[in-house]
């Protein structure tokens, strides 16, 4: 499974490969299964449909690394329409952005400029912007960026940020953030990082996920534990019956199209459940990462491709 892991992490980079898979209709139709479709009414389409399951959303139009600002700008528009969407159709959702697509490798500044900007229509929309959690050169960098959005008084129940326990670094970055009240997403991670920087072991993860689990559970802040690893969803529900924690107090969250059964489930049992649904074009790296996180995901595609 590590062979499998990388293997698939160095195809989300074939540069050659995503622009034939992004093109092609087989290769969406094998993306189907986790990206909701590639115009913004798909995915306020699968938003309201998991709405009436009781199922609340994130909102990600997929993308990274911008080469110019214009591009930058225009990836913005895309989630300044979704946040008008939102308060329109009166969705339980909010949006995820990355910083790349932002601008942050062209001008730190203007990626601020934007992303403060998509806050700003958050709050005045209410509802919620998660800034994702890239590879570790960008931890500190989007670190920074929430901290200082979040200082804004009017800000503070409207930003937040991901963090990924496979990190050395994550329970420093968490008492951190905690200090300031900021709301978290704690998942795996799903980057390729040397040894020095994140942990190799699998089990050794899993270690870190329940411990930070349990320090956001018990903060009195409102997180969202992002796992599909009933393991780590035993876990949790371990924790939230020791330490008396409100199932209202926190979320799991999951990825639009994986363990559709979990989802429902933990719903049935009083939990809040949301589901990062991505759209867009640019889908290649995101479905790579996901068949990196979960390489059996491979004979489930081509399963349901065969039924078809």
């Amino acid at each position: 499974m590590p062979i499998l892991r990388s293997a698939f992490i160095a195809l989300s980079r074939n540069q050659p490969l995503r622009k034939f898979s992004e093109r092609s209709t087989v290769g969406r139709r094998m993306s189907s299964r986790f990206v909701a479709g590639m115009e913004i009414e798909d995915v306020l389409h699968a938003a309201a449909a998991i709405q009436n399951q009781g199922i609340a959303s994130t909102l990600d139009s997929l993308g990274e690394n911008v080469s110019t600002p214009e591009e930058a700008r225009h990836s913005a528009e895309i989630y300044h329409r979704l946040l008008d969407a939102i308060q329109a159709r009166r969705l339980n959702a909010n949006v995820s952005v990355k910083l790349t697509q932002m601008g942050m490798d062209l001008d730190p500044q203007l990626a601020h400029e934007i992303v403060s900007g998509l806050v700003d229509h958050a709050v005045a929309a209410g509802t919620f912007v998660r800034v994702d959690m890239e590879g570790s050169p960008y931890t500190q960098a989007t670190i920074d960026m929430v901290r200082s959005l979040h200082a804004i008084a009017a800000n503070r129940e409207h930003v937040g940020i991901v963090i990924q326990a496979y990190l050395r670094r994550s329970e420093r970055d968490i008492a951190t953030l905690l200090a300031d009240h900021t709301r978290i997403r704690l998942c795996k991670g799903a980057y390729q990082e040397p040894a020095d920087i994140a942990f190799p072991q699998k089990s050794d993860v899993d270690t870190n996920f329940v411990r930070l689990a349990r320090v956001l559970l018990t903060s009195g802040v409102y997180h969202g534990i992002a796992t599909h690893d009933e393991a780590m969803i035993r876990a949790t529900k371990q924790c939230v019956r020791e330490c008396q924690v409100d199932p209202k107090t926190f979320e799991f969250q999951m990825l639009y199209g994986v363990r559709r059964d979990l989802q429902r489930a933990l719903v049935a049992e009083g939990f809040n459940v949301r589901v990062y649904i991505p759209f867009g074009a640019e889908w290649y790296p995101y479905f790579m990462r996901r068949l990196a996180e979960r390489p059996a995901n491979v004979i489930f595609i081509a399963k349901n491709m065969l039924k078809q």
